[in-house]
């Protein structure tokens, strides 16, 4: 791998070479909504020395051909349009089929293992509120903040929006993209880290096995919203502001 610039941000970083995501999450390095915050930074703030981090992750052998990373699309050559109907056929068919499947798991482990492992109950009730917020989450980026993206890309950023400036729901979004980022510790904390207990059955093992999909998927999601396509749709708007304003002092 390239040498790692210790003053990129992590959502940078990721964002050309999405084989960084497995590292990342491996150093326990947010790349998603943590995205903005500079590798020395994140590095610092986690207890890790930014040198060695970069000479373990220089070393990481090359994404393997046909693999996950190796699957990910160039997102810095995407189109606004190409990488919504992306984020929408990707990560958001997967949140529509995983979440009601892992929210049965989630209650047959409940009421299987909860007398002996209480934690599992509370995961239960973590996993509801989280799939509550992403519903409703996915619905307002479908029904709103996509169709406008594709609009305001059509438009070459001229385009009026009935919420003001396209900044308003992106605000929103990344605010409850925090919220969800949110939820996902508070699973792996519960679960110490996904260890299954001795007791363990295939539900259970089935259970944790789908929570970390799930977590990895939507790391995946939220880093590719607010590391790349909200900042490009905001510059958009920017630069067809910076027009309009030219175009009537001249």
């Amino acid at each position: 791998m390239a040498d790692l610039n210790p003053d990129r941000t992590l959502g940078d970083l990721v964002a050309e070479n999405p084989a960084l995501a497995g590292a990342f999450e491996a150093l326990g390095l947010d790349f998603c909504c943590g995205g903005a915050q500079p590798l020395a930074a994140a590095c610092r703030e986690a207890g890790l020395d930014v040198a060695t981090v970069a000479r373990l992750i220089e070393h990481l052998p090359a994404p393997t051909p046909g693999g996950p990373a190796a699957a990910e699309p160039d997102l810095c050559a995407m189109s606004l349009t190409e990488l919504v109907d992306h984020i929408e056929a990707t990560h958001h068919a997967y949140m529509h089929e995983i979440l009601p499947r892992l929210g049965k798991l989630a209650a047959q482990v409940s009421a299987a293992h909860g007398a002996n492992h209480p934690g599992v109950r509370d995961m239960e009730e973590v996993l509801a509120g989280l799939n509550a917020e992403i519903t409703q989450h996915l619905g307002k980026e479908e029904q709103v903040l996509f169709p406008a993206i594709r609009v305001l890309e059509q438009n070459n950023g001229n385009a009026a929006f009935h919420c003001g400036h396209l900044s308003n729901p992106i605000r929103v979004m990344e605010f409850e993209h925090d919220q969800a980022g949110a939820a996902l510790k508070r699973l792996r904390s519960l679960s110490g880290g996904y260890t299954l207990p001795a007791d363990a059955c295939e539900t259970f093992r089935a259970y944790y096995a789908g929570l970390q999909d799930l977590e990895r998927d939507l790391h995946r999601h939220i880093h590719k919203e607010n590391n790349v396509l909200f900042p490009r749709a905001l510059v958009l708007c920017g630069a067809a502001d910076a027009e309009r304003i030219g175009s009537r002092a001249g």
